[in-house]
């Protein structure tokens, strides 16, 4: 007599828990997208408030684009730590990092450095919009060789360029410190011509450094995900408290020193490979 072929019947109980595990994996997919649509939220936030041109509203759009970078800094964090990582995220979040750490700094430049000047002097508002055109077109292209090319070789310890977060940073930063009710006691939207040109060549060289080949430390290596020692969880609570209550000179500090430290040690290990005595080939 041939024996039957038998197979396991499914318990109806069982059903109710794979449906709940689904929708905890869809959520754990959607968590990456939320951060990603944040991002873009905030890209997108900063443009309309440097459109509006008041000292408020660009010291909001300023504030938008350091948000992003928090937010930026997030998706991909959580998208490796839940294992969730797609193509489809990739690229939802170059795209999203055009709009925030292209379009939003390079508006928010032209709106507070050279649109009041421009007024008085036409030549300044179509260099401005040159200079700034040039920030945009650098930061896509930054995004689209990392997608290629990735890190720099022998790991993921440095970028190869400034990282376009880093770059809108510096713009953001300095838009915060130099607001009109700032510690400094002066600010608000650039009116000399010579401090406006002075200000486009920075967004120039900014977008220079993200095409460029230089090395900056990108901190994925460090160990966040280890227990770390109690000293260091009290001095990044002290930091916190700094960048807290005194975000102006805190950022801007930050901002402009992680610029210059990735030229300065490239300048050093150029240096050194130059003054290093070669080998002569037999």
């Amino acid at each position: 007599m041939a024996e039957v072929e038998q197979s396991e019947i499914p318990f109806e109980g069982d059903r109710p828990r794979t449906k709940a595990r689904a929708r905890l994996r869809r959520g754990i997919f959607l968590l990456p997208a939320m951060m990603t649509s944040a991002n873009l939220l905030c890209g997108y936030y900063a443009v309309v408030a440097a459109l509006m041109g008041t000292p408020e509203d660009f010291n909001h759009a300023a504030k938008a684009i350091g948000i992003a970078i928090v937010f930026d800094s997030l998706d991909g964090r959580v998208a490796r730590m839940t294992g969730t990582n797609t193509e489809f995220g990739v690229q939802f979040d170059s795209l999203a990092d055009v709009v925030s750490f292209g379009v939003a700094p390079a508006v928010l430049a032209y709106a507070w450095g050279v649109r009041s000047v421009a007024n008085l002097v036409p030549w300044v508002g179509r260099f401005g919009w040159l200079c700034c055109l040039a920030f945009l077109l650098c930061c896509a292209w930054r995004l689209a060789r990392f997608n290629v090319q990735g890190m720099a070789p022998g790991g993921s310890k440095y970028f190869v360029g400034m990282p376009t977060p880093a770059a809108a940073g510096v713009i953001a930063s300095i838009v915060h410190a130099f607001r009109k009710d700032g510690p400094l006691g002066v600010g608000g939207p650039l009116l000399d011509t010579y401090w406006s040109v002075a200000w486009l060549l920075l967004a120039v060289a900014l977008a220079g450094l993200m095409t460029s080949k230089i090395r900056f430390y990108s901190f994925k290596d460090l160990p966040w995900g280890k227990k770390q020692p109690g000293f260091l969880i009290l001095l990044l609570a002290i930091i916190g408290a700094v960048i807290w209550n005194f975000s102006e000179w805190a950022l801007l500090t930050i901002a402009c020193s992680y610029a210059i430290a990735g030229v300065t040690l490239h300048v050093v290990r150029f240096t050194r490979q130059r003054m290093s005595p070669r080998t002569a080939t037999p």
